[in-house]
């Protein structure tokens, strides 16, 4: 069996993927760059490996040994300092390529997303013919999409990079976008933009965590895959059974599409020009992921990986109301 190392471990992916891992009977070690991650990640069944995505050295030595790695740290914000996702995103990323490259790993998998490929405008049933978007003005996509490029042209023999592309990670566990929605809701700072009756694709965390073990072991070097629940959703229906699942009732308010573009427009310039601490009420980013179609073909995930949801949407809501109650 192999060893794996995994880096992003405390986090959302990084931690169900541990679960799983530990559940199946494989070795895995976990970078942890703090105490708080080293406990989270020791307590999920890994072993935790002192170290930070700046910290070439100790990655290297945490995935000596290790056959297969699985990159699932980045900035995750949708807004900050381009600083921190250039540190975080992308040189973190290449960090861990010649950390794992040097470390003798065989198999290094990319944790991507659909935002790699986003400009401002819908994706209607995309496919990995979609060109990433390093050009992007959201950071966290423009960052995502320079990161994947770095990760697919580091393939070499003996070190094969592979790429998964999730779209709209939900599921138990999640820390950071359901609380966030709740909150919203709670504070009343929730609305529909244009409604939100377009349609989206999801991914329940363990069909993000099938797809990457599936990556690991059948991926065809230098490729990326998108992987979802199947069939899209209108976004508004789901979001608000995913909120419900919660117990809170989401509100039947909308802002008109041009008057979002109008806020988002001015509360980036706002912020940047001051810069005022937080983030504007709504980003390029939210815009653009809560206003516009977002549907993907997983074809070639299911013809080169063998990939099929592990879990449909029904169960995964439940499970998110049984942890709520």
């Amino acid at each position: 069996m192999p060893t794996y190392f995994v880096t992003g471990g405390s986090g959302f992916i990084g931690g169900r993927l541990i679960e799983r891992l530990i559940r199946e009977g494989q070795a895995v070690r976990a970078m942890a760059r703090s105490e708080r991650s080293a406990a989270r990640v020791a307590a999920l069944g890994a072993e935790p490996v002192a170290a930070d995505l700046a910290d070439r050295d100790a990655m290297q030595a945490g995935a000596e040994g290790c056959e297969v790695a699985i990159h699932a740290a980045a900035k995750v914000d949708d807004w900050g300092p381009w600083e921190e996702y250039e540190r975080d995103t992308i040189q973190g990323t290449r960090n861990a390529l010649d950390a794992c490259a040097a470390a003798g790993v065989k198999r290094f998998v990319h944790v991507g997303t659909e935002a790699a490929v986003m400009a401002g405008r819908p994706l209607v049933q995309i496919d990995e013919s979609a060109p990433l978007q390093p050009g992007s003005k959201a950071p966290y996509p423009r960052s995502k999409a320079i990161a994947e490029r770095e990760v697919l042209d580091a393939g070499r023999d003996g070190f094969e990079t592979v790429a998964l592309r999730p779209r709209f990670v939900w599921g138990k566990g999640d820390t950071s976008l359901l609380p966030q929605l709740v909150e919203m809701v709670h504070s009343g700072k929730f609305a529909w933009i244009g409604g939100g009756r377009q349609l989206t694709d999801t991914t329940h965390v363990d069909n993000v965590v099938e797809g990457l073990l599936l990556a690991a072991a059948k991926g065809r070097p230098g490729e990326a895959y998108f992987v979802t629940d199947g069939e899209p959703v209108v976004f508004r229906e789901f979001l608000s059974e995913l909120i419900r699942s919660q117990g809170v009732e989401v509100p039947d308010r909308s802002l008109p599409a041009p008057l979002a573009a109008g806020v988002m427009s001015a509360g980036e310039a706002l912020w940047r020009l001051l810069p005022l601490p937080g983030s504007p009420p709504l980003t390029r980013f939210a815009y653009w992921a809560s206003s516009q179609e977002c549907t993907i073909d997983t074809a070639k995930a299911q013809r080169d990986l063998g990939y099929a949801p592990v879990i449909g949407r029904p169960e995964g809501l439940a499970e998110l109301a049984s942890v709520a109650a």
